[in-house]
């Protein structure tokens, strides 16, 4: 992203993003930066200062404020197939009683990659990352279904990834 793009993002926001969330607002260089690092994570600090024009210094600090608001994080992002773990699976949690208490339980797992709570057929949807199926059996019929709360589970074993993406920008 160029200069003139943030200067006209800038004029369209006038200088700063609502926070839907209550979270912190971000003006519209911070919103370029993180799109800089969504592109890549180990753009050095300089090419990023060039593109959203300030300087390195004021890319670091905006950067290491921007984590410790925990609006982003950057980290290794790795295939879990080339890492050793062949199965993957999205299973569908249906809970009865407290809904988070539930989420917070299948959090600590390691395996549970994602823990979202949701409206509709399924108060939490749970992707889980494994070595092998045997692995995931474990996972969901002695650790899940485990849980208490936990009423029912559906599996949805991935058979192929087709598109795993952190590019969604700052729209």
């Amino acid at each position: 992203m160029h200069s003139e793009a943030v200067a006209s993002r800038s004029a369209d926001q006038k200088g700063s993003r609502e926070s839907r969330n209550g979270g912190p607002q971000l003006d519209a260089v911070s919103l370029a930066i993180v799109e800089q690092l969504q592109e890549d994570g180990r753009r050095p600090y300089a090419a990023i200062g060039k593109a959203v024009g300030l300087s390195e210094a004021a890319v670091r600090q905006r950067v290491q404020k921007l984590l410790d608001q925990g609006v982003m994080q950057i980290v290794a992002v790795t295939d879990p197939l080339t890492v050793g773990f062949r199965r993957q699976a999205m299973v569908g949690v249906s809970v009865e009683g407290d809904v988070e208490s539930v989420a917070e339980a299948l959090s600590a797992m390691s395996e549970c990659e994602y823990v979202v709570m949701t409206a509709g057929s399924f108060d939490l949807m749970v992707e889980v990352v494994c070595e092998d199926d045997d692995h995931l059996l474990e996972v969901i019929n002695r650790r899940i279904r485990a849980v208490p709360g936990v009423r029912s589970t559906e599996s949805f074993v991935y058979l192929k990834l087709k598109k795993q993406t952190y590019m969604w920008g700052t729209r």
